[in-house]
């Protein structure tokens, strides 16, 4: 099957914006008065590093800074390019600088660049030659040379909205060759593109050209799905579905059972959820049903989400599988997730009570002079490094209890802790102590 029209240019081509008013998304910097809406107009380009999602807008940005300043625009991909494509863009570079006219290099995935491909363009970058402008899926703090970094703009651009979407297949249908698309098929479309303008293109281009196979007047949900199958989410990103499966991975995990834990997840990633999403969830998961129980599962869950980063799909999934399982097995306990929301709900109606003259910090002479700190006893000179008897909450507060651990994991060890202390305490004060 073709994937266009064979009288047309793609879809994404012709939509392609051709002024920065065009442009949909991204209105928080190519808004009026906004950063790089002021480049723009400032009759000066200047380098900068372009990052956000796929399919944001990266290169449309670049070609229209090209225009605008009436630059040569040349493209390297740094998946396919090297050495020898950045020397071609300098000598192309020197020619137009020798003939008055500007050059604008774009590195799309600047990122894959290596250290002394990076530093290639830095000399050039210096002298003038060019404007650079590198685009990237990842943290250039990490993945751009610094020396190449500090010499260019942070731009951050954010994934496109569903309204952003929907205005682009609103624009799409204006055109030539692409039918009529019913509402609920359009909701479909939006939620798989996930934000990215490029994958709802290529998508309602292949719908187009099914469609026309067929002389189809209307691309309906029941027939989209037909015609892209496995291509399709398994549930709405946004909708019920999708919080429905991850409600069922996150008791799974509370419920300690490994399988069922793993299948959620795989029915996830299998659907479509961008697997940092599902880091961050396990981090969650990690924090609020296991805690104190196994404070390991809290590290395990952020190595899971920093190897994804490193290493992507799909070789990176199989840390958020050995995390799932973990978090599943682990002991349970959401007892310091009970103390937080009691003391944030404590706090919200108690009033405001002043700290203690002993637990106040007293850096000058004059607070020494009023006893702040007067009578403070520092823990690490009592014996066992426990000041018994000392109280650190606000004067006429009675003890509240906030943190009860279970007898479950690590917490049987700290609950037995906390009943030592407790009775030193008591000790203490009987004994008349403070």
């Amino acid at each position: 099957m073709s994937t266009a029209p064979s009288n047309h240019p793609p879809l994404a081509e012709r939509l392609r914006p051709k002024t920065l008013a065009e442009v949909i998304g991204q209105q928080h910097m190519l808004g009026e008065g906004m950063a790089l809406r002021l480049a723009f107009e400032s009759g000066q380009p200047h380098s900068c590093i372009l990052w956000g999602p796929p399919g944001t807008g990266k290169t449309t940005i670049a070609r229209l800074m090209a225009d605008a300043f009436d630059a040569q625009f040349i493209t390297i991909s740094a998946v396919l390019g090297g050495v020898k494509d950045i020397r071609e863009a300098v000598e192309q570079a020197q020619l137009a600088q020798a003939q008055g006219r500007r050059t604008l290099v774009f590195v799309d995935e600047v990122h894959r660049f290596n250290k002394s491909q990076q530093d290639a363009f830095l000399p050039h970058v210096e002298s003038g030659l060019f404007t650079f402008i590198g685009a990237t899926t990842e943290n250039p703090s990490f993945e751009v040379n610094s020396a190449l970094l500090s010499r260019a703009a942070v731009y951050v651009l954010q994934a496109l909205t569903a309204d952003d979407l929907k205005h682009i297949v609103a624009s799409a249908q204006t055109l030539q060759g692409v039918p009529a698309i019913e509402d609920a098929a359009v909701e479909r479309l939006v939620a798989y593109a996930d934000g990215d303008a490029r994958r709802l293109l290529n998508t309602l281009e292949t719908l187009a050209v099914a469609a026309a196979q067929e002389k189809r007047v209307e691309i309906t949900d029941d027939w989209l799905l037909k015609v892209l199958g496995e291509r399709m989410r398994r549930y709405d990103k946004g909708g019920e579905q999708f919080y429905d499966t991850i409600s069922a991975l996150h008791k799974s995990v509370r419920g300690s059972d490994p399988d069922a834990a793993l299948y959620w997840l795989v029915r996830m990633l299998d659907g479509g959820a961008d697997p940092k999403y599902m880091a961050r969830r396990l981090v969650r998961m990690a924090s609020e049903d296991i805690g104190l129980a196994d404070p390991r599962a809290l590290r395990l869950a952020l190595d899971a989400a920093e190897v994804y980063e490193r290493l992507g799909s799909p070789e990176g999934e199989l840390a958020l599988a050995e995390c799932v399982v973990y978090l599943a097995i682990a002991p349970k306990s959401n007892a310091v997730y009970k103390a937080f929301n009691a003391a944030k709900a404590f706090v919200k109606q108690d009033g405001t009570r002043p700290v203690p003259m002993h637990l106040r910090n007293a850096p000058t002479k004059l607070m020494k002079q009023l006893d702040y700190g007067k009578g403070y006893r520092y823990a690490h000179d009592e014996a066992g490094g426990f000041a018994a008897g000392e109280r650190y909450l606000p004067e006429g507060m009675a003890e509240p209890g906030f943190y009860q651990p279970v007898e479950r994991g690590l917490e049987i060890k700290i609950a037995d802790k906390m009943r030592a202390l407790r009775a030193q305490n008591q000790a203490a004060a009987s004994a008349g102590k403070r």
